[in-house]
């Protein structure tokens, strides 16, 4: 079977009307189920969920049991088994189902575990043609993401992404949430240095980065908001370093970033692209809009 790709094409990033988690048999499942079904209730969305591997009655026995003790009764879902590849199968059947948000459980930081998490989580949220959520810390007694950060790059991409954002904020029936601009300074300062004097150096670098501000306010007001304010805030360091020690620092729930414009490859790992520094120390969750606009 193949997708139906005129229901995928220009397909907004916005409502969720189909999840689908991606499960092991592992001490997390039962939290990323609970997880998944808070979300899927609260998005009143169809459940897809994935199990790459081999069906035996064990398993099967399993999760019934434990999607029965959870309660999915009155939640439209599936179940789909199949073996492969990991990272192409989920991907694949992504596309076959039409997804528009993937649920994985992930680590905070890289170790041994590599079954839907760690590495594998890492690269399905680079390659995937749909939003993906990676879970840090799931838990059996799930709670509303009370504060969200967005990173607020300069890209035609981010305008769907904080539509994605405002969506969510307001299924979370969230106040507000936070937009972060970060500059980074020294890197700045170099780009500029053959322009003139250390004053004339100041000064462009003062009005690129009040242009910069001034275009992601006009970008924030574009926004039907309804009732929910974005608070916008400039925060100086290395793209992607800068925001993550903000959520950090701040205790933020969840930071929101654009999919990668690219497959990132080797040299995005050795020159270190925005998103690889949050995907390398996660301090919360982490939700990737996919746009395919």
């Amino acid at each position: 079977m193949e997708p139906d790709y005129n229901k995928l094409k220009k397909r907004s990033a916005y409502p969720f009307e189909t999840v689908a988690v991606a499960i092991a048999f592992s001490p997390r499942l039962e939290a990323i189920l609970m997880e998944t079904k808070r979300m899927v209730s609260m998005f009143g969305s169809q459940l897809v969920i994935i199990h790459v591997g081999k069906k035996d009655e064990h398993h099967e026995e399993v999760l019934d049991k434990l999607m029965n003790k959870i309660g999915f009764a009155k939640i439209k879902f599936r179940v789909i088994w199949m073996e492969g590849e990991p990272i192409d199968t989920i991907l694949k059947l992504c596309k076959l189902n039409v997804v528009d948000l993937l649920v994985l459980g992930a680590l905070e930081k890289e170790n041994l575990y590599k079954y839907y998490v760690g590495s594998i989580a890492r690269t399905i949220s680079r390659r995937a043609k749909c939003s993906v959520l990676l879970l840090t810390n799931p838990s059996i007694n799930p709670k509303k993401m009370r504060k969200i950060v967005v990173n607020g790059i300069d890209n035609p991409k981010t305008i769907n992404t904080l539509k994605a954002t405002h969506y969510l904020a307001k299924n979370e029936k969230i106040a507000d949430f936070t937009v972060v601009q970060e500059v980074n300074t020294p890197l700045l300062s170099m780009t500029i240095a053959e322009s003139g004097t250390e004053p004339e150096v100041s000064k462009i670098k003062k009005e690129m980065q009040e242009e910069d501000f001034s275009k992601l306010n006009t970008l924030i007001n574009s926004i039907d908001r309804q009732g929910i304010n974005i608070d916008l805030k400039i925060v100086k360091g290395k793209p992607g370093y800068a925001i993550s020690n903000f959520a950090r620092q701040h205790h933020y729930d969840l930071i929101v970033f654009n999919s990668p414009d690219t497959h990132l490859g080797i040299f995005d790992r050795i020159f270190t692209h925005d998103i690889e520094y949050v995907l390398a120390d996660m301090p919360c969750n982490l939700l990737i809009v996919h746009s395919r606009v």
